[in-house]
């Protein structure tokens, strides 16, 4: 059995413009010691995803489907036993750690704030652990630190600081929703590092969120590529970048800023997607990528696409486009 199995996902948000369905009938599973990456541009789904694994959506947001964590089902979970999963079997590092830290407590009680709650340590034996986390995490100086507070950390710290706090309790899973954002380049290799280090330390299931496909592909062993609350490739990431089976995600590859020679002393411009991001009032009752994608056709737009294998059927690797046979095949990708 799976760590998680997430079976047809449906995220319902009220809008100015009335119900609309962010997002639309995901499916994954996730195996213990496997990461799993998320990647699409902002909005498409990924972080409502992420919150209603943790039982933090909207209070006027509507989920149905099926989240199992060991076979225990937690949509619909009441408030008090979510609570017991949070910090405990289920960790999350933020993607802004200066709002994510509480800015009047030190960072030694933040972190050993589950520590007494999940695990009935005492105030000496939390803040002794606590210390023991910020030191694997990279925290110099720890001792001396622990009753500094967040304002008195850089951005790379803080960050540190939140990995410490999802992993005191040893979750099962951690979900890590665009971690190195606003870090400088050498920061983020090392956050990414050390949340890879931890994940195999630990043998933890990872969900790792980013718009960065270098930063994919380097660190998940699978993933979903979303767009409009849709997963519209899935697969092993190998294959995945090798592939680009869908045109969203051929656009999101070719749009990648890339450091290259000049030609005749010319600037090569950026490729990008025609269209913009539809409102989710307005994504098609098809594809959702109907309209913006160089292949459409009429069906496009009112036919909601199956998955369709690429590869070995146990491969696991899918692309939800009725035009995939029109394409042409992909250049191996190098992220």
């Amino acid at each position: 059995m799976p760590l998680l199995q997430v079976t047809n996902l449906r995220i319902r948000l009220q809008t100015h413009r009335g119900a609309a369905d962010a997002v639309r009938g995901i499916d994954f599973t996730l195996q213990r010691g496997e990461t799993l990456g998320l990647v699409g541009e902002s909005g498409c789904g990924k972080s409502l995803t992420a919150l209603a694994l943790m039982g933090l959506l909207p209070d006027a947001a509507q989920a149905s489907g099926s989240i199992l964590l060991d076979g225990q089902e937690l949509l619909g979970l009441d408030d008090s036993a979510l609570c017991r999963l949070r910090g405990n079997r289920i960790g999350m590092v933020f993607q802004e750690p200066m709002t994510a830290l509480n800015p009047v407590h030190t960072i030694g009680d933040q972190v050993a704030e589950p520590l007494r709650l999940h695990r009935g340590m005492g105030r000496a034996a939390a803040r002794r652990e606590a210390l023991a986390l910020l030191e694997r995490v990279g925290i110099a100086d720890a001792a001396r630190r622990l009753d500094a507070y967040p304002h008195q950390f850089s951005g790379g710290q803080r960050q540190r600081i939140t990995i410490a706090m999802a992993l005191a309790c040893g979750p099962d899973l951690l979900i890590a929703d665009e971690p190195t954002t606003a870090l400088d380049v050498t920061v983020q290799q090392q956050i990414l590092d050390l949340i890879s280090d931890l994940v195999a330390e630990r043998a933890m299931a990872l969900i790792l969120i980013s718009h960065d496909l270098g930063v994919i592909a380097q660190n998940a062993d699978r993933m979903l590529v979303m767009y409009g609350g849709s997963v519209v490739e899935s697969g092993p990431t190998e294959a995945v970048f090798s592939t680009m089976a869908h045109p969203y995600t051929r656009g999101l590859f070719a749009a990648r800023p890339q450091l290259v020679p000049r030609r005749n002393g010319e600037r090569t411009r950026l490729s990008t997607i025609p269209g913009t991001v539809p409102e989710l009032a307005d994504l098609p009752v098809g594809c959702p990528f109907a309209g913006r994608c160089g292949f459409t056709v009429a069906a496009c737009h009112t036919t909601a696409p199956l998955p369709v294998p690429l590869g070995p059927v146990d491969a696991g690797h899918m692309a939800r486009c009725i035009r995939l046979d029109a394409m042409p095949a992909a250049t191996q990708a190098s992220a």
